[in-house]
This record gives structure tokens, C-alpha cells and sequence, in this order.
């Protein structure tokens, strides 16, 4: 396929999460272009929830997968051109690579800021609302709650038939997940997990995007449904995304510290500090590849 061709062109829209698999499409085809010696073009576009923040566990090598082939953060801060550049040096891919960045950029920027339209770059991602909490909520595919597929606001609202609101909102105001409210809901989700079924739970109404933590909200929740119910909750069993054996929580993870410090029954504070080592080598790291003040 690439036999005949000068350049390969990459020009999609990322999401910001080490999970979202276009970024490790655009990796494989990064070898395979060194391999038959064709140049790779890369074209920028915006981290739509901003390129400054950075935040959760950094992969681990051992759960390597299409969620997550490297090791990022679930929250990279980085532009898809900037990942290209870390992937090709970092990852030793070592193509010919060029990238376009964008102009007018900045890093603190979301996607509202930018003045661009929001094309949905795939179906479960309607809004930048949307993105902004999906490096939270998108673990809760590694369990039996509803992450919200099936309902007009995927990501944002999730739930379970067992689950009761008004018993699970005292947990999450004594969790005090900054930055956002939480708005009981009843939903019924016409396709994924619990189809057909009435759900209870919630959604995220994010208060201060700027302040606002993904990744550690979208952990207290789980904390909070799995309170209010042990034993209807579970992990969801492999297989998930081409991964037969490891739990999919743990891949989505990015390693299985998370899942056992839960199970343990760590409190989010310190479930949190245990990443935070991790966090802050791979930031060092990072600065090389910025394109943008």
C-alpha cells in the first residue's frame, strides 16, 4: 500500500486520553512508512482539554495495548503532531517525520477557546463537554457500570439498575470532587451495556473546566458506586480491545496498582499520591516535544 506513494498524511483530531486508539494507528503507520522509506506529514490540530494539564497513572510497559501502547499519563497534554514527535524519538520508531503545527494555538487552550466547529471525531464524543471528562469516565468500561453509551450524553452520565441516587450523592460530596456538580439521573440506554434496562446514577456537570480533574473524578465515582454496592459491582473479564488476558480495568489503567490499591480499600487521596512520581518524571520528559508556548 505504501509502495507507490511519496508522504503519508495524518490529519485527525485526538481527544487528549492516552486510551483513544487513533494516536497508536498513527503510531503503527509511523513504522510501517520507516520500514518502506516513505515520509510521514503530520498535520496539528488541538488537545481539545488543553495542552497544559497533564494528570493519572503513567503506563506501565507490562499492559501495553491498542488503549495504550506507550507510556503516557491517561491525560498526555500533548497535541497530536507533539505525541508523533515523543512517539518517533521516545518509542524509537525513527521514520521521516515532519509535522505542520497549527497557528494561533496556545497551550491553555480548550477546544471552546479555539473558534473551530466541533466535529465529533467518533460517535461516543457528540461534544467538547464530552471529551473533557472522558479520560475519567471512559474506566468504567473496565466494569459493569454504564459509562453512558446508549444515552444522548455518553461519558457524562453513567449508572447501573442497582444503583440509587440519592444514596449515592452523600458519597460523592464527602469524596469533594472539585470543579463539578453531580445531577441525579434515571436513564435507559438503547444500545451497549444494560440496553433496554432502567439505570440510576448521575451526571457530571462540570463547574471549572479550568480546575477541573478527569481522571481523579472520574476514580471517585467509580469509589462512590462501588460503596454504594459491593456486591453487584464488578470487573469486567477480558476479552477488551485485542487483550485476552489482562483485566480490561487494568489496560484501560495502564496498570493493575490502581485496581488492587480499590480493592485493598484506599482512600482516593492516597490512590492518587501513588501516581504522582510517575507523573512527574514523565513531564520532564515531555518538555523536549512542545510545539506551543
Amino acid at each position: 500500500m505504501l509502495g507507490e506513494i511519496d508522504a503519508l498524511v495524518i490529519d485527525i483530531q485526538d481527544v487528549g486520553a492516552r486510551i483513544y486508539t487513533y494516536v497508536y494507528s498513527m503510531a503503527m503507520a509511523m513504522e510501517a512508512c520507516r520500514e518502506a522509506n516513505v515520509e510521514v506529514i503530520v498535520l496539528d490540530r488541538p488537545n481539545p482539554i488543553n495542552g497544559a494539564d497533564v494528570e493519572g497513572p503513567v503506563l506501565e510497559p507490562g499492559f501495553s495495548s491498542f488503549v495504550g501502547l506507550y507510556p503516557l499519563p491517561m491525560r498526555h497534554g500533548l497535541t497530536i503532531a507533539e505525541l508523533a514527535r515523543y512517539f518517533n524519538e521516545e518509542m524509537g520508531i525513527g521514520c521521516r517525520l515532519q509535522v505542520v503545527p497549527m497557528s494561533g494555538w496556545r497551550r491553555h487552550m480548550f477546544f471552546a477557546e479555539t473558534g473551530l466547529p466541533w466535529v465529533i471525531p467518533s460517535p461516543n464524543l457528540p461534544t467538547p463537554d464530552t471529551a473533557l471528562v472522558y479520560p475519567g469516565v471512559v474506566i468504567f468500561e473496565g466494569t459493569n457500570l454504564s459509562e453512558g453509551r446508549g444515552t444522548t450524553r455518553p461519558f457524562e452520565i453513567s449508572g447501573a439498575p442497582w444503583v440509587r441516587p440519592e444514596r449515592l450523592l452523600p458519597l460523592l460530596e464527602d469524596l469533594e470532587l472539585d470543579s463539578a456538580t453531580f445531577r441525579p439521573v434515571f436513564t435507559v440506554p438503547t444500545f451497549h451495556k444494560w440496553e433496554g434496562d432502567l439505570l440510576g446514577g448521575v451526571q457530571i456537570h462540570v463547574t471549572d473546566r479550568r480546575n477541573f480533574r478527569p481522571f481523579r473524578t472520574g476514580l471517585g465515582l467509580l469509589l462512590a458506586y462501588r460503596s454504594v454496592d459491593p456486591d453487584h459491582f464488578e470487573w469486567r473479564a477480558p476479552p477488551y480491545e485485542y487483550e485476552f488476558e489482562k483485566l480490561p480495568f487494568d489496560i484501560l489503567c495502564g496498570t493493575d496498582s490502581i485496581r488492587l490499591q480499590i480493592e485493598a480499600g484506599h482512600d482516593l487521596q492516597s490512590i492518587e499520591s501513588s501516581w504522582k512520581a510517575g507523573l512527574a518524571q514523565f513531564k520532564r520528559k515531555r518538555n523536549q516535544y512542545l510545539l506551543y508556548g
